[in-house]
């Protein structure tokens, strides 16, 4: 790699080569996953999987708020890591269409995605991630940038976001909690005013960056069936915020990303979801995850094969959940928690440990109780 070094050090002695110069890191980690790959597949190696993981942050600062922030220092520590462990690091587009499409990825892919727009990421995280070389997405909310509000990029800073490579794709106008309703909303008009704001942010980032991927990530990782199925009709990949890896089989208007922050930012937790595989797994009931219940039930069926069902625990709230297997053989399991929830949001988490060591299966059922 020794020869982008060279590159990059005659870039920094000519500063209106920075367009051009800017493409050098990702080019140079695209570089670097084709001679791995070339290599392990001369040795014999089998490197191609069928799944993937796409991380998310926020703040990449300290004084913001914890439940959305990460430290530099363990940012830097989660960058290290995926280089040091031979993880690829891939662009969000690529993933997606590589699991849409049934192509197989290398092993370890790696998606980073970041919500909201927050001025830490331009100042923080970008110069690092130019450094390390590793693609990224950014989602953001047009009404804040439009604004100039505190704390958030101006698109000046996102258009240089995109220049160097990233990729910038939707987050709504206002960052709404799309579930709630105005007084006396009827289903149809609630579902038309999400439409609305869907594509007049979409619009605002196409005119802005020149970017539109019809990717959104859902504020707050709110959604519903209704929801789900105007992604659907309007050609767009939802992105949630339950934790999870993606693979062939996942749900494309409702993609789990790992959240990275607060006390889920400790590399020694972060470094296990790194490298987690998905579950071949279809979510049978309920269709959506809004209940009213305090203990609602899901119907699960796996795909067991080269995973025993003693091997497979599902969680709730780091609690061991009780399994009922209706049918062992077909993988069809019920799960529901003990405890009854008063949250707003929480999941049910499945694992099981894969035959590789230190490697696990991971599927999160989100549940959203608007009230």
């Amino acid at each position: 790699m020794r020869f982008f070094d060279d590159i990059l050090r005659v870039c920094h002695s000519k500063p209106l080569m920075g367009y051009y110069c800017a493409m050098v890191p990702a080019i140079r980690q695209a570089f670097r996953h084709y001679i791995v790959c070339l290599l392990l597949s001369a040795s014999g190696i089998v490197v191609a999987a069928e799944s993937g993981v796409v991380l998310l942050y926020h703040h990449v600062a300290t004084g913001t708020p914890q439940s959305t922030s990460i430290s530099p220092e363990d940012f830097r520590a989660h960058l290290d890591y995926l280089r040091d462990n031979n993880f690829s690091v891939l662009p969000l587009d690529e993933l997606v269409q590589s699991l849409r499409s049934r192509t197989p990825l290398p092993d370890r892919a790696v998606a980073i995605t970041f919500d909201d727009g927050y001025s830490s990421i331009y100042e923080t995280a970008f110069p690092l991630l130019q450094e390390y070389g590793m693609p990224f997405a950014l989602f953001v909310s047009t009404e804040p940038i439009n604004n100039r509000q505190k704390n958030y990029m101006t698109w000046e800073q996102i258009r240089a976001l995109s220049e160097a490579g990233a990729l910038i794709a939707n987050h709504m106008v206002s960052h709404p909690y799309m579930l709630s309703r105005n007084a006396e909303e009827t289903d149809a008009n609630w579902l038309a005013r999400q439409r609305a704001e869907l594509l007049e942010a979409e619009a605002t980032i196409l005119k802005e960056t020149g970017q539109s991927h019809r990717f959104l990530a859902y504020p707050y990782g709110e959604f519903n069936a209704q929801i789900k199925a105007m992604l659907a009709e309007e050609g767009y990949v939802g992105f949630a915020q339950n934790s999870g890896a993606v693979g062939y089989s996942s749900d494309f208007h409702a993609l789990p990303r790992y959240p990275l922050a607060g006390i889920y930012a400790r590399l020694e937790t972060a470094r296990v979801k790194f490298s987690t595989l998905a579950f071949d797994v279809e979510l049978l009931e309920p269709d959506s995850p809004v209940t009213e219940l305090e203990r609602p039930e899901a119907l699960l069926r796996f795909n067991l094969n080269g995973i025993s069902p003693s091997q497979l625990g599902c969680y709730d709230n780091g609690e061991a959940m009780t399994l009922t297997w209706e049918n062992r053989e077909t993988g069809l399991l019920r799960i529901q928690a003990a405890d009854a929830h008063s949250d707003r949001r929480w999941r049910y988490i499945c694992t099981a440990p894969s035959t590789e060591n230190g490697r696990y299966f991971w599927y999160s059922v989100p549940w959203i109780n608007p009230r």
